[in-house]
């Protein structure tokens, strides 16, 4: 499980921005994050064994969506 605190300073961190600039329904792609650092991350949360689909955060690139990926199950 991971907390939106963490994932928004997290994304904070790779995009290189003060994490309350980090709106839960923007678009990551479009405030900078690349696939490769989506890759990054996907290997980061599977090594800490939390179950996260790379397409599933392609397809949302939003924290929202990704923070309720990251806690389904």
């Amino acid at each position: 499980m991971i907390t939106e605190s963490e994932l928004r300073d997290t994304l904070a961190t790779v995009l290189n921005r003060p994490a309350e600039e980090i709106p839960g329904d923007a678009n990551l792609v479009l405030l900078g994050i690349s696939s490769l650092e989506i890759m990054r991350l996907v290997s980061r949360w599977r090594r800490q064994k939390l179950p996260v689909s790379f397409e599933a955060l392609v397809t949302e690139p939003t924290l929202d969506q990704w923070l309720a990926h990251l806690n389904a199950s």
